[in-house]
């Protein structure tokens, strides 16, 4: 198993066994659908691999009020056992990680120091916006008192990343304002503020 999100179900249900749909919405409450892609017909998906592989079985099925039956997941011990050794294999190796952000920036210089300002100042924007919330929905929840914080420190490791992120932006955006990062003449860059010419 590589998903992610299977990763999460695993986390969950050391927790309480759960049917699929409370997985769902425990993983929106605790803000950790900005750190595991969460949609319905992908947990379904995920889950019946769980149970395919022998790592997660049903528990029982409930039926409450008009709501339909729902399944009740909990690990096996193979899938236990699995978990653990997924999650320290993950936290002690490095991998490398392909995000599409990453891949742009290597072409910046396509878009000229004007629309490369801009594009940076854009996408600031918008990491400041997210990362303001996602601090007021973190500490919010903490505040509650209803989930420990050792089950939420992802969203204290994404809130960093976007720290970072944030930062560096701003940098290289005040960095190609000031001319501290020069834009090359080179022939095979195009260079925005001359396209239109």
């Amino acid at each position: 198993m590589s998903n992610a999100l299977g990763l999460a179900v695993l986390g969950l249900l050391i927790e309480s066994p759960l049917h699929p749909h409370a997985m769902a919405a425990t993983l929106r409450e605790r803000g950790q659908d900005r750190v595991f892609k969460v949609t319905t017909g992908s947990l379904y998906d995920v889950v019946r691999a769980l149970e395919r592989a022998g790592w997660i079985e049903a528990r029982e099925t409930v039926k409450v009020g008009s709501r339909p039956e729902r399944t009740v997941y909990q690990h096996t011990a193979l899938g236990r056992a699995e978990f653990t050794r997924w999650v320290e294999e993950l936290i002690r190796v490095p991998s490398a990680e392909y995000p599409k952000f990453l891949s742009a920036v290597g072409y910046l210089g396509a878009l000229g120091p004007a629309g490369a300002v801009d594009a940076l100042r854009d996408r600031a924007a918008r990491v400041r916006a997210a990362l303001e919330e996602h601090r007021r929905e973190h500490g919010e929840l903490l505040a509650a008192g209803t989930v420990p914080r050792l089950f939420v420190v992802e969203v204290e490791y994404a809130i960093r990343m976007q720290e970072a992120e944030l930062g560096w932006i701003e940098e290289i955006a005040a960095d190609v304002e000031t001319g501290r990062l020069a834009w090359p003449e080179a022939s095979g860059w195009v260079r925005a503020e001359e396209e239109g010419r």
